[in-house]
């Protein structure tokens, strides 16, 4: 099985495109709360979006896992909704067009998978790819959560001052495609926020801003037009959570120590989202001028 089998891009009325970056978020493992796809998709809204390729689902997924939906279609017809990977395109997002890939972490056949995802991003021109997860951590709800990143790339690590992965042991699809896009010259980074362990079945609104902050920033993009909305989200379900920790003393004073633990290690984090951003687009600019 190769790319030409299972993925359909289409570009022919699309145009050239400017200064295109690819930002990817996939259900799954690395989308605790949901908090990473949420953020990634805020910036592709389906009035201003254009899809050029999908992946056909049927050779990635073991469909008693990940199983397809019965939906109604207006109310009238009946149909099945399978996993789905499509790529937008998004015209007008400040100075560039993004390429947003909101998926589903595959089963199976993970070299193809991101062999599609590598040559999406060759033929739309994308000069980086980043990747967007949340996961489990120890961490404080009651504290704005931080973003990290990390590059497999040395000089893209160098330029925006964050690390390379040293993890060594079993790895998700993101891993591999990161790997990929190495291979293919294509610079990527991976944002990650972290999601309270003792709340992971919750929503976390304030993660998704976190996230949509730091893309905004290292994009050099705006903000989803409906923030507004975002904030009350965060308010109402801070308050769910701060009354699941109430009911919990043993949870109370084990958050007390996330709060200390967060507040000391805060400073050493990522580099701030204006500072990111701004290195970021620094290393593009050098980018080009090598091409």
């Amino acid at each position: 099985m190769n790319v030409d089998d299972v993925l359909d891009l289409e570009t022919d009325d699309l145009g050239d495109l400017r200064s295109p970056v690819m930002l990817i978020g996939l259900t799954g493992l690395f989308d605790i709360g949901g908090a990473a796809t949420t953020a990634v998709d805020r910036f592709a809204p389906a009035d201003s979006a254009i899809t050029v390729a999908e992946i056909d689902p049927d050779p990635f997924y073991d469909f008693t896992q990940e199983r397809p939906q019965v939906e109604f279609d207006e109310g009238e017809v009946r149909v099945i909704r399978w996993p789905e990977n499509r790529f937008d395109v998004v015209h007008g997002r400040g100075g560039r067009d993004l390429v947003v890939l909101v998926g589903v972490e595959p089963h199976l056949y993970w070299r193809t998978y991101a062999a599609c995802i590598v040559h999406v991003a060759t033929e739309l021109g994308c000069e980086a790819v980043v990747t967007v997860g949340s996961s489990a951590e120890a961490v404080p709800h009651s504290r704005t959560p931080l973003v990290t990143g990390s590059t497999t790339d040395a000089r893209l690590a160098r330029s925006l001052g964050i690390g390379q992965p040293t993890y060594q042991g079993m790895t998700g699809v993101v891993g591999v495609v990161q790997t990929a896009l190495g291979d293919a010259g294509i610079p990527s980074i991976s944002l990650r926020v972290g999601i309270p362990h003792y709340l992971m079945n919750a929503e976390h609104p304030q993660a998704v801003a976190a996230l949509q902050t730091h893309l905004a920033h290292v994009l050099g993009v705006p903000v989803p037009d409906d923030e507004g909305e975002l904030v009350d989200e965060i308010g109402r379900w801070r308050s769910l959570h701060d009354e699941v920790v109430e009911n919990d003393t043993q949870l109370q004073m084990y958050v007390r120590m996330l709060e200390a633990d967060h507040d000391r290690t805060a400073e050493a984090s990522i580099p701030s989202a204006d500072d990111l951003g701004a290195q970021f687009e620094r290393f593009l600019d050098e980018q080009r001028g090598d091409d």
